[in-house]
């Protein structure tokens, strides 16, 4: 399995048309969830996917798991509680950034903030090149807190994680939910975190470096800076394996059926290019980068992995000083939005596909960025992202003709979009 994803989905309804929700007579059901979104569009880029969580035992339930398992998610692990409900919400038709902008959940008591260490398969969570989590479980309910907590604690078969901080201070409780979300971030292995989220949780201005600043322990921190673009740290931080606790020898067991196959090494933090199981054996150069680069200097690694884990001759993995820090900056797309909803985990499915395909760093960030064009150009929460060989063209483009892409409702449907259809 290359990903699994954790966390709570819930059925959506989306209005007939604008206007309040008191005034809107219809809506539209669809599906919604940060860890369900990004599992459905890695599915649906070829991606081996697993979603885990747990839903009611109704319709709603129902629905949720028959439209992930749609676009290819394995559900198996997927449990259903007779006692709680399934989460579902409201919202209208403006963006979240308007004032007009409302939502209305209901999502008190469902059945997935009930999820737990005791009633969740950690056998099938773990079972992962890497495991996606955000910071929406762990403000549902103090038992999924706990789990966050376990799941990124030292373990022999702890996968690689990636974490989406997703700060949303109307479902915390207390006001400790910057610290937490700190404190779980500093676990991961991957980051992804906004610089506005950033700011209203724990203060931090002063932009991606001050970010990073905050974040040393992970070995990539990706800052998503609006419509400005992305920005991706990785290299050497300053804790010791044993302090975030990597397992670099970890991998589910051949019991397992979901268990990779023997010769496919586990993605971890001794990996710097996570390529996948085929992939020849690793050099201490990073993968030649296939576009110019936009603002930064040019990387010195391909940063995939945390800093602390050694090679299996004990040398840095990436050949780089203990202090480098390569990181990269990739504008965002000009895009024909129709809805922001579901953008930000399209851009962290499509970071961490290029990342499963061991690609460069600046070339995760394009692949994050055209994930998150399909999502702004769709309504709803779910867009499918392009085809592959579409994505790796656009993600080769030089730097000009990325900066002179637009992109608008329906491009990844089509071979050669309309609106690049001027660019070679």
């Amino acid at each position: 399995m290359d990903v699994v994803t954790l966390g709570e989905s819930m059925v959506t309804f989306l209005p007939g048309r604008p206007g309040r929700l008191a005034d809107v007579p219809s809506f539209d059901r669809a599906i919604g969830g940060a860890e369900s979104n990004v599992a459905c569009a890695l599915a649906a880029f070829g991606h081996t996917a697993r979603w885990v969580s747990r839903v009611g035992a109704d319709g709603f339930g129902d629905h949720l798991v028959e439209r992930i398992a749609g676009y290819g998610v394995d559900v198996s692990a997927v449990r259903r509680d007779p006692g709680r409900p399934t989460g579902v919400y409201f919202r209208t038709a403006g963006d979240r950034g308007t004032g007009a902008h409302e939502v209305a959940y209901y999502r008190a008591g469902s059945a997935a903030s009930a999820m737990s260490t005791r009633n969740v398969d950690l056998a099938a969570v773990r079972a992962a090149r890497v495991l996606h989590l955000s910071g929406i479980t762990a403000a549902l309910s103090d038992t999924c807190l706990d789990l966050l907590r376990a799941l990124t604690a030292p373990g022999p078969d702890r996968p690689l994680i990636s974490f989406d901080v997703n700060h949303r201070p109307g479902l915390w409780r207390t006001a400790e939910g910057p610290r937490v979300l700190l404190e779980v971030a500093r676990h991961a292995d991957v980051v992804f975190v906004g610089e506005d989220e950033a700011e209203q949780a724990w203060g931090v201005t002063g932009g991606p470096e001050a970010i990073r600043g905050v974040l040393p322990e992970p070995g990539v921190v990706v800052v998503k800076q609006g419509e400005r673009g992305a920005t991706a740290f990785a290299g050497p931080g300053r804790s010791t394996d044993a302090d975030r606790g990597r397992a670099t020898a970890s991998r589910p067991t051949a019991a397992s059926p979901t268990a990779p196959p023997p010769t496919a090494p586990p993605l971890t933090a001794a990996s710097p290019a996570a390529l996948p199981p085929a992939a020849p054996p690793l050099t201490a150069a990073p993968p030649t980068e296939t576009s110019a680069a936009a603002t930064p200097p040019p990387e010195t690694s391909p940063g995939a992995l945390p800093p602390t884990a050694a090679s299996p001759t004990g040398a840095s993995p990436t050949g780089a000083s203990p202090t480098a820090a390569p990181h990269a900056f990739e504008p965002a797309l000009r895009t024909a939005v129709v809805a922001t909803t579901g953008a930000g985990d399209a851009f962290a499915a499509g970071f961490l596909s290029a990342t499963l395909r061991g690609l460069p760093l600046r070339t995760r960030l394009r692949h994050g960025h055209l994930f998150a064009a399909a999502a702004l150009t769709a309504p709803g929460d779910l867009a499918p992202p392009p085809a592959r060989d579409h994505a790796d063209r656009l993600a080769a483009l030089d730097a000009g003709a990325w900066g002179r892409l637009r992109l608008g409702p329906g491009w990844t449907q089509a071979d050669r979009a309309t609106e690049e259809a001027n660019h070679p």
